[in-house]
């Protein structure tokens, strides 16, 4: 599962660096997988949920060895519905993959009153609604960039003034994220304080004091997309940390509730992860990342619409800050639908033939088949180990 994880949802990080150019696959690849590890290892969450989001009545479930059993079969039937997506480079959500591996197995168990639909509606408001946000935010914030930016009367003037403000901005964002999402910090007012305003200000002094001797000259166009291109860099690695520090979960959750239940007879909605385990789901999204995320990194990075490095930026500072305003609304979002979205909108931004609608329409569809495909296979492999265990 972590191998999936890494081959698809991982990718998503570096896939707008690669596709503006600012770092080639190879160095993609290597710079997902050490941090991935990173936040994996040191940064994932000691303790995670059993039942992953609360999407079945964990008290509906007596018997310990219908957990066992119903873990496997979810991060079968999750990792086998990702390899197939990721065969054919459809960028997925691996929480909801494994949210339909679950709901596949608590049907097959105690039928369609175990699961929570409360929860499901939320969950599927969160194909419409994520790439929905995310394709918006992106589509006004890359007009704003372009008209303060790149379409000014005189762009070296505008780029030397403007630049650090949308860099420094989207380090308020980044620094606060990674308060909330690698730290695993709850106040969001802590994290925007102490972690975002000072490197938001320190980030928008470093540029600023760059860009007055360093800044390329020869044309103002490429000169912009020349400081973007070592930003984007940066923000890229840091989807990658917090991927690694939260995402892990979703493939060491159901093993961690295995390995509990084997080693202390235990079962519960909330177990202890032991630090083993999140080595071995960080090394895994490591490898998924360096084996097979290229397919993925294709789709979203070269294949929906031709991205630029201000472009590339423009959708790691939208995603970063829908995400974040979603955690603090309580919304549900997916990451990975609203990476797509802000790639969508930055393409829309040049209007609607800058963007491969085969491409989209695919990739659309494979949001709306991951839960019930992802649950049907899970269903299945747990009938089978019910029948032989």
């Amino acid at each position: 599962m972590a191998w999936a994880i890494g081959a698809n949802d991982a990718a998503n990080s570096m896939s707008t660096a690669v596709g503006a150019g600012a770092i080639t696959p190879k160095q993609a690849v290597l710079i997902a997988g050490v941090l991935e590890f990173t936040g994996a290892y040191f940064f994932g969450k000691t303790v995670t949920e059993t039942i992953r989001k609360g999407i079945i009545d964990p008290s509906k479930i007596s018997d310990p060895n219908v957990l066992i059993y119903g873990s496997i079969a979810a991060l079968l039937g999750a990792t086998i519905w990702l390899i197939i997506a990721t065969k054919y480079g459809l960028p997925v959500s691996t929480t909801h993959s494994i949210i339909g591996g679950i709901v596949g197995y608590g049907i097959i168990y105690g039928g369609i009153g175990i699961v929570n639909w409360d929860k499901m509606v939320r969950v599927v408001l969160s194909w419409v609604l994520s790439p929905i946000v995310g394709a918006i935010f992106a589509f006004l914030v890359f007009r704003a960039l372009r008209r303060t930016v790149l379409q000014s009367e005189d762009p070296v003037k505008s780029a030397k003034r403007w630049s650090p403000f949308w860099i420094g901005l989207a380090f308020i964002v980044i620094g606060t994220m990674f308060y909330i999402k690698v730290l695993h910090g709850s106040s969001l007012y802590i994290g925007i304080l102490k972690y975002g305003i000072p490197t938001g200000i320190i980030v928008f002094i470093i540029t600023s004091m760059l860009l007055r001797v360093k800044f390329p000259n020869v044309d103002p166009y490429l000169g912009a997309e020349v400081i973007f291109r070592k930003v984007q860099v940066i923000t890229s690695g840091y989807v990658a940390l917090a991927h690694g520090a939260n995402d892990v979960a979703n493939a060491i959750g159901p093993v961690a509730a295995v390995y509990t239940i084997a080693t202390m007879g235990l079962a519960g909605a909330k177990v202890p992860v032991p630090r083993w385990i999140l080595a071995l789901g960080g090394l895994g999204i490591a490898i998924g990342v360096a084996t097979y995320g290229y397919r993925v990194m294709e789709t979203v990075g070269k294949k929906i619409t031709e991205l630029t490095n201000t472009r590339g930026f423009t959708i790691d500072f939208s995603a970063a800050t829908v995400v974040l305003i979603a955690s603090w609304l309580g919304m549900p979002i997916s990451t990975t639908h609203t990476v797509v979205g802000a790639v969508i909108g930055v393409g829309l931004a040049r209007g609607v033939k800058a963007i491969n609608k085969s491409v989209v329409k695919d990739i659309i569809i494979s949001w709306f088949v991951t839960v019930p495909v992802a649950g049907i296979i899970a269903g299945i492999i747990f009938k089978v180990l019910l029948l032989i265990g």
